[in-house]
């Protein structure tokens, strides 16, 4: 099954029983619509107004103490949650490592999905959406994301900006957007995540960083190629210059994380050498995903 063994299902079966105990609790409340006389699950009452249907007054309460109160119930919305996995050229470095850590982290994430209701989709992207994969919902879809994310070829260059107006084009029906990305894009990134957010996209941020190649110690004269463009630099690499490039690539973290933060979107910076369930958990921990 290559990425999605045996132990992958286990684990995600695992993250899935955790996440039932966050859903059924606080977070749960708030991804529900209160509605009278319709819900599944009571949760409360109110004060009786003219007009209202005497089919929902709680009348054991009135008995008791004359008060003449509405029944209200919970009923669950619908959540549409869309995974937009970026397959650019810059995802295939180092055999595809960051390509590979954005597939288990969607697989997971989309199968707690599928196994609560939810309406969930896959998105591939680069400067376009070049594949997608159709809303489903229930526990039994899962053979069909693990087929769908592991078809996947990281190629091309990234434009957010230009992907995120097609996704946004297709999709009529609001919701959840994941981007799974590690957000190497020279054009920067807020006109494409303010453009998820005017559209009203509940947007989540999980940058995937490879910190292993921050730890190079290949120094001397070399050739940097761009893995979308192909183009490629000669310098002479150093440790200063390396420490300098780790110091801009922190900044940058950081950038996203304050942006993010003053829009209301969670942010998760992913090191590729950090498991994929614990950041998974760090997810439910944040409130994310699961409200």
């Amino acid at each position: 099954m290559g990425l999605f063994d045996e132990e992958f299902l286990k684990k995600i079966e695992y993250l899935y029983v955790v996440s039932k105990k966050v859903f059924t609790g606080k977070l749960r409340a708030e991804r529900k619509t209160r509605k009278v006389a319709s819900g599944m699950e009571f949760a409360d009452h109110r004060n009786y107004a003219p007009g209202d249907d005497f089919r929902s007054l709680d009348w054991r309460v009135y008995g008791r103490t004359e008060k003449l109160l509405i029944r209200l119930f919970e009923e669950k919305e619908d959540l549409s949650i869309y995974f937009l996995v970026d397959v650019s050229g810059s995802m295939k470095f180092r055999d595809e490592v960051k390509l590979n850590y954005a597939r288990k982290m969607a697989a997971a994430l989309g199968y707690i999905g599928l196994c609560n209701q939810d309406r969930v989709s896959f998105c591939a992207f680069n400067d376009k959406v070049v594949d997608r994969l159709p809303v489903m919902s229930g526990r039994g879809q899962i053979f069909k994301v693990f087929q769908f994310l592991e078809k996947l070829k990281s190629d091309g260059t990234t434009s957010f900006e230009d992907a995120f107006k097609g996704f946004a084009a297709q999709t009529k029906r609001r919701g959840v957007a994941v981007i799974l990305s590690d957000f190497e894009n020279p054009t920067g990134f807020e006109k494409a995540l303010n453009f998820l957010h005017y559209q009203q996209f509940e947007t989540y941020v999980v940058h995937i960083v490879d910190d292993e190649m921050m730890q190079t110690k290949v120094y001397g004269d070399v050739s940097i190629v761009d893995s979308e463009t192909g183009e490629s630099v000669d310098i002479t690499l150093t440790p200063g210059l390396m420490a300098q490039y780790k110091k801009l690539h922190e900044a940058l973290c950081l950038k996203m994380e304050a942006y993010c933060v003053a829009r209301h979107m969670l942010y998760f910076r992913t090191p590729v050498s950090e498991p994929f369930d614990e950041i998974v958990l760090k997810v439910f921990r944040a409130g994310g995903f699961l409200k």
